[in-house]
């Protein structure tokens, strides 16, 4: 086991200077016609390989590449404010229940403005791209999301500051393909890969900063405690993964596949053995983490993450 150590204590030093929010031009869609490019790439897009939606029309496959992408920011929009501000907003205020040092909260304040920036272009992103395709984004609810999220731990409501800072933990320490993949791809529209790299930069700190923040945590939780978070990160990080099928049926539905169709593409595209690899694969640094801190070293966790498919035994 490493056992924790301060993080580099200048990773937000250089805010100021580069952060998006101080140093990045608003990103705009160009004049030209690089609109026409693929709104996400589609690798990205698991349901549109599928054998029924690959043979329909490309206009049909644009719509679903533009009503993926608008979830992705709404969905970014919505989790930036709704859980990672409410989380760090605790820790810059002194209300985490550890002690953490004055450049600690200080820091918190940093990315509680680049998180509400992220959620901002988000926005921006959406009112942009809706205006120049002609494509509106279907309507979408965080708060099914949220619930499920916020339903780990229910059974122990005395945790719930500290289940919410588990879960920025996780969040801001998971790896997906989106912020690497998006800005490599130049089929994709160049604000949509802007902002990805944009956003990547910022979260590359932030990553820093909550794998830190973690040790701390962890280092001043009791045994009690230590108990409750190790039992409840395996469900909160496969929770965190799901792919956004709710979105993904919506709009398969709007270009005109029917219900039965629509749950046999989903449940064809997004099996529970692939989406339980991808979620392994995503969650891989964060389990890195958790391993150097001890946590899986607590009874019982290792097997509780073998049990969610996130370790082999």
């Amino acid at each position: 086991m490493i056992e924790w150590r301060q993080a580099n204590p200048k990773v937000l030093e250089s805010w100021y200077e580069k952060s998006g929010v101080r140093g990045s031009p608003r990103r705009v869609v160009s004049d030209d016609d690089d609109i026409l490019k693929d709104f996400f790439p589609r690798h990205l897009v698991t349901h549109l390989a599928h054998p029924a939606v690959a043979e329909t029309d490309e206009v049909f496959k644009r719509y679903l590449l533009a009503q993926h992408l608008y979830q992705w920011l709404n969905f970014t929009k919505a989790f930036e404010v709704g859980v990672v501000c409410r989380a760090t907003k605790l820790i810059a205020e002194q209300d985490c229940g550890i002690e953490v040092p004055s450049r600690v909260r200080m820091d918190a304040y940093k990315i509680l403005v680049d998180e509400s920036y992220h959620a901002l272009y988000s926005v921006d992103a959406v009112e942009q791209i809706q205006t120049r395709s002609g494509i509106e984004a279907l309507p979408y609810d965080f708060q099914p999301f949220l619930d499920n999220l916020d339903r780990i731990g229910a059974d122990h409501p005395q945790h719930r500051r500290l289940v919410e800072l588990v879960q920025v933990f996780v969040f801001e320490t998971l790896i997906t393909g989106l912020l690497v993949d998006i800005p490599k791809d130049p089929n994709v529209v160049t604000l949509v890969r802007e902002i990805a790299r944009d956003h990547a930069i910022d979260e590359g700190r932030h990553h820093v900063y909550f794998a830190d923040f973690f040790g701390r945590l962890w280092g001043q939780l009791d045994s009690g405690d230590r108990k409750v978070v190790a039992a409840l990160l395996p469900d909160l990080i496969v929770r965190s993964l799901q792919p956004a099928t709710r979105s993904a049926s919506s709009a398969l539905r709007e270009i005109g596949f029917s219900p039965a169709a629509t749950r046999s593409i989903i449940a064809e595209s997004y099996d529970p053995e692939s989406v339980t690899a991808g979620i392994r694969s995503s969650a891989e640094r964060t389990i890195g983490i958790l391993e150097n801190y001890g946590v899986l070293d607590h009874p019982g966790a290792r097997e509780g993450f073998a049990e969610s498919g996130l370790l082999y035994l």
